[in-house]
């Protein structure tokens, strides 16, 4: 898919992906405590696998031929790790705490990168890690954490959102990792097989057969995935990854928004300050990726 250089398209695209991802998520909300959130998850790898297949076919020269399949079995767990603790967290979780914890993914990839990776992190970064953590700890401080009143599945979601940006970043670093060897077509097809192959071996200890409502939407779950999916990878192609991180964020917008209006949920102060200091630190990293990136020929570390 070749590169066209519109940093406009790019964040129209990037913002309406993130809008569709946030809805999405509503929907898995929606259903989350009428079906297992491991059934959600092989519905939406499976509902959304035409998508996929039309966006590899768009991208040309597709192929399962690999060398490297132990690694595309460890990326495809990962993931799949990363979305079960997200559909999780989202079954027992207010919509815009849990959307704000699951942006702790660049924090958790800048730790990540100097044991997997070999990089160098300094203080500018491990300070943007400090702050991103303080926000988890404000968003749960709201919720009652630290004085004794929090609910226990509450504190269990709060985990696994924060979680699932950990698994989320491995994740990310397996992509870079593959793609040095790997043609990115080859990672999404392997990726989008395995985990719907990964859900489905779950599948017969948790089935719980869907009326024809919760079907619909697990239907448009797939779709609003898929979708998604189709928008995130135009917008990549018009425009340089790190120009568009930040409109990723809007997502907790989104959340706050969708969250009031169909959950009866009103973030309270603590959300908004936690969920700020999670994206001030995110910006801040991908700032200082954009400075290491520029300065990377002079030898100068970050």
């Amino acid at each position: 898919m070749a590169l066209r250089h519109d940093a406009r398209r790019g964040a129209l695209l990037m913002l309406a992906a993130t809008a569709l991802f946030t809805i999405m998520g509503a929907l898995i909300k929606e259903i989350g405590d009428r079906i297992p959130f491991v059934e959600i998850m092989f519905f939406r790898s499976l509902f959304a696998m035409p998508v996929v297949l039309a966006i590899v076919l768009r991208m040309g020269n597709p192929q399962l031929a690999t060398k490297r399949l132990p690694a595309h079995v460890l990326r495809a767990c990962t993931g799949a790790t990363a979305m079960a603790c997200s559909f999780f967290s989202l079954t027992v979780l207010p919509f815009a705490e849990q959307t704000a914890l699951t942006y702790s993914t660049p924090i958790f990839a800048t730790l990540l990168a100097i044991p997997f990776l070999g990089e160098k992190v300094g203080i500018h970064r491990f300070s943007a890690v400090g702050l991103g953590f303080v926000g988890v700890l404000v968003i749960a401080m709201g919720q009652g954490a630290f004085g004794g009143q929090i609910d226990p599945w509450i504190a269990f979601g709060m985990a696994m959102a924060t979680i699932h940006g950990l698994f989320s970043a491995a994740s990310t670093l397996l992509v870079r990792t593959l793609s040095g060897t790997e043609r990115s077509t080859t990672i999404v097809i392997w990726q989008s097989l395995l985990t719907t192959f990964i859900t489905g071996l779950a599948l017969p200890f948790v089935w719980v057969t869907p009326d024809w409502q919760v079907f619909l939407l697990l239907l448009g779950i797939g779709a609003f995935g898929g979708v998604a999916q189709v928008m995130l990878t135009e917008a990549y192609a018009s425009a340089q990854v790190s120009s568009l991180g930040a409109y990723s964020y809007t997502g907790i917008l989104w959340a706050v928004v969708l969250g009031w209006i169909f959950f009866g949920e009103r973030p309270g102060l603590a959300t908004f300050l936690g969920a700020g200091l999670i994206v001030l630190a995110a910006l801040y990293i991908l700032r200082r990726e954009m400075i290491r990136a520029a300065q990377k020929k002079s030898g100068v570390r970050s």
